[in-house]
């Protein structure tokens, strides 16, 4: 079950990712709804353990029960739904991941996960900007980052092979600035 609370908005709270939740992680990935989108081949135990000693931060996304404790992981009391990443931040711009389960879609959750995600690298990595890619087809992660307020920056062209076919990905990108901005004018 996940961790420590790291962040927390409204409605999600961003875990510590542990290892007790490869079985999570596992059963997301072999989900075709989550698994195309992403571009991800299913991966087996050992490959996802080893995502517990790479150098990303990734966080898992919980709605937590109003009597969960920040160290509480009780199954009762914190629900996993995703999980957010943030890889590359210690060498240059960090590049956000991020994935729900496909119950939660259209809830909003997605939403308020990558812009606690955005705040969070912000706060932690002197970086004037992070990323993100969604794949051309994508249009509800291409939505997500958008109304966030990133910016368009590129396409790659047949970039990667998902199901069954080349797809072109899009990059991101969002300037600590704006960020600031946006988030001063809207009084978060």
């Amino acid at each position: 079950m996940p961790g420590a609370v790291v962040t927390s908005g409204e409605r999600v709270a961003l875990r510590t990712f542990e290892p007790e939740d490869i079985p999570f992680l596992q059963r997301a990935h072999a989900n075709p709804e989550i698994r195309y989108p992403l571009g991800s081949p299913v991966k087996s135990r050992a490959e996802l353990e080893t995502w517990t000693d790479d150098e990303a931060v990734r966080l898992v996304v919980s709605l937590d029960a109003d009597d969960a404790s920040p160290g509480d992981a009780d199954e009762d009391h914190v629900r996993p739904i995703g999980v957010v990443s943030v890889e590359d931040a210690d060498w240059r711009r960090p590049e956000l991941t991020y994935w729900l389960v496909s119950e939660v879609h259209g809830e909003g959750y997605g939403k308020e996960s990558v812009s606690l995600l955005v705040d969070y690298v912000f706060r932690t990595y002197a970086h004037p900007a992070v990323g993100a890619c969604a794949y051309e087809f994508n249009d509800t992660s291409r939505g997500l980052l958008e109304s966030l307020g990133f910016s368009e920056e590129g396409c790659t062209r047949m970039d990667r092979f998902v199901d069954g076919e080349y797809v072109d990905t899009v990059r991101y990108g969002l300037l600590r600035r704006e960020w600031r901005q946006q988030r001063e004018e809207s009084g978060a």
